[in-house]
């Protein structure tokens, strides 16, 4: 086991967060830049590592790994000073003479654990918001993507004292479990799968400590008639086949019209040979699965109904061809498990209860993503369905923009970040209210009878 678990240094971390460094504009502000030139330093380092774990190419990992964390230091270190500026709020009359503020205060040690889907920004966007919120940040990247998380350690090492930034490497399930039992984190942020994700909400619980869990679930993709299939199938195979279908946020399955089913499977088909070839293990553009075990795992699943396309695979390279499939039971695994892999089910409907039926086996999922071009049908889907978030027309981009918060909804997650929404996940807002003395009436003091009209009248 690490020798940072054994609770000194955390305690050396507790310590130096109470010294007061953090809270400072300048000192956050400084780290931020920091952060940003050892990502732009350590870019072909970055590349390196990505390809070696996830076999992405450096436009891949800049679309959807570095350039979306420059992003959001960016917008940090822009929207910083006013983010932290306290906010003044309305008083009331009971209180009267009094002026009321609310102060943005960080948190304290925070634990941030990170998958090994997209190993790099999903350790470190949260990371942004913590430190913009003036934490001391505890960083657990994934062992399963070594290499990201080696580089990751390389740079944090580089730029932050270890009692202000620490990373701890290792088996997930024993070091997390370890720090939790000797130190009270301050806040916990886990992004994941649920079964683990239910793991380390239980362990927070023993010492109500506050977590935010980003989760995953069944996101699906309903193309109503009237959509327009060229579009949809492209943005479609996109967002499901990018990472080999890794991502928490992919369209896990198909519901269409039946009426342009066939015209659809044929486009998306298309669209997948122009985006990754005949065959895709040769493209720069296709990924590979993770590990061994992901691999058998995934590749059971091709066995629960029948292949349209794809299903070509090769444990030796770690590949699996993108995959469409149809005759799927909605019992099977297949349909009860988040995939998280490039294989898409595709299911046709009649009426839109069919669809929502379908949708509601599992229910609340991370992401949702209607195509239409009518507005009523864009509004009904979206006010009938609950869903972490999603969009209309499109795929998986809204989380590319740090203006929205990203976050699920009942078992794909609780809580929310990306820009300010990050650093409120990570900050206490600390309410204060300052009153008068010229101004003391005897009425909200002892003997209180006779005076309940006037407590009528002013309480309301």
């Amino acid at each position: 086991m690490p020798e940072f678990i054994n609770g000194t240094n955390l305690e050396s971390m507790r310590r130096y967060f109470f010294n007061g460094a953090t809270r400072d504009y300048s000192f956050r502000r400084q780290q931020l830049h920091a952060l940003k030139n050892a990502v732009l330093k350590y870019e072909k380092e970055i590349d390196a590592a990505l390809f070696t774990d996830l076999k992405k190419s450096p436009e891949e990992t800049y679309a959807t790994e570095s350039g979306l964390l420059l992003a959001e230091i960016n917008s940090a270190i822009r929207n910083l000073r006013n983010w932290m500026r306290p906010q003044s709020a309305p008083d009331n009359l009971v209180n009267f003479p009094s002026s009321c503020k609310i102060y943005r205060e960080p948190l304290g040690v925070v634990l941030i654990i990170a998958p090994w889907n997209y190993p790099f920004q999903l350790a470190l966007i949260p990371m942004v918001g913590a430190i913009a919120a003036g934490n001391c940040v505890v960083l657990k990247p994934s062992e399963l993507s070594p290499a990201t998380s080696a580089v990751i350690e390389k740079i944090i090492k580089e730029i932050f004292t270890e009692e202000y930034v620490c990373v701890v490497q290792g088996d997930g399930a024993e070091a997390i479990p370890a720090m939790m039992k000797d130190f009270r984190f301050d806040h916990i942020f886990f992004t994941g799968s649920i079964p683990v994700g239910k793991i380390i909400y239980q362990l927070a619980a023993n010492n109500l400590i506050p977590v935010t869990l980003e989760l995953g679930g069944k996101s699906p993709a309903v193309i109503e008639a009237d959509a327009n299939i060229t579009v949809a199938a492209r943005r479609i195979a996109l967002g499901k086949f990018a990472n080999a279908g890794q991502t928490c946020i992919a369209p896990d399955y198909v519901l269409v019209d039946e009426t342009i089913k066939e015209a659809f499977i044929k486009k998306l088909k298309e669209t997948i040979i122009f985006f990754f070839g005949e065959n895709a293990s040769q493209s720069d553009s296709y990924g590979k699965i993770i590990n061994e075990k992901r691999f058998d795992a995934l590749k059971k699943y091709l066995h629960e109904g029948k292949i349209i396309f794809g299903g070509d695979n090769d444990r030796s390279k770690l590949f699996i061809a993108p995959t469409i499939i149809e005759d799927v039971y909605l019992d099977s695994p297949l349909m009860t498990e988040e995939i998280f892999g490039p294989i898409l089910p595709v299911f046709g409907f009649t009426i839109r209860e069919d669809a929502v039926n379908i949708i509601q086996k599992n229910p609340k999922p991370l992401s949702f993503y209607v195509f239409t071009t009518d507005t009523k049908k864009e509004k009904e889907w979206i006010e009938q369905i609950q869903f972490g978030g999603g969009c209309i027309n499109n795929t998986c981009w809204h989380f590319a923009n740090h203006n929205l918060p990203f976050g699920g909804i009942g078992n794909s997650g609780t809580g929310a970040y990306h820009g300010k929404y990050s650093f409120d996940t990570f900050t206490h807002n600390k309410a204060v209210m300052k009153t008068a003395t010229w101004f003391d009436p005897n009425l909200k003091y002892p003997p209180f009878k006779g005076k309940l009209k006037w407590f009528k009248l002013f309480i309301r």
